[in-house]
């Protein structure tokens, strides 16, 4: 089982980066895929990003391709969320997840695929 624990959030103007981080507990954390999503003001929770335990090519919804790149350090037990060319839209509170199952990477995109979440960190972006 991991615990996780997301920081750097904050607000940053259009066009502007931010990098979130996610730590995670626990001696297991190089065998769970990890994902982050988003949650908008008065909207559903949506996928963001998922890197797979196995390595390869990480994985991330439409809307962020080319602007958004997931990694993680295993040695640090942390999964990281680059965000560059950040748009209003990308206004939401981000949370990182780790998958349900140890060792499992066949499905990465939905909310059910999950069983870790963090609190959330609130990223603003203006204007």
């Amino acid at each position: 089982q991991v615990q996780l624990v997301e920081s750097g959030g904050g607000l940053v103007q259009a066009g502007g980066s931010l990098r979130v981080s996610c730590a995670a507990s626990g001696r297991t954390f190089s065998t769970y895929t990890m994902g982050w999503f988003r949650q908008a003001p008065g909207k559903e929770r949506e996928f963001v990003a998922a890197i797979r335990w196995t390595g390869g090519s990480p994985y991330y919804t439409d809307s962020v391709k080319g602007r958004f790149t997931i990694s993680r350090d295993n040695a640090k037990n942390t999964v990281y969320l680059q965000m560059n060319s950040l748009k209003p839209e990308d206004t939401a509170v981000y949370y990182c997840a780790a998958h349900r199952y140890p060792g499992y990477s066949a499905s990465y995109v939905q909310e059910n695929d999950y069983g870790t979440w963090g609190q959330g960190t609130q990223v603003t972006v203006s204007s």
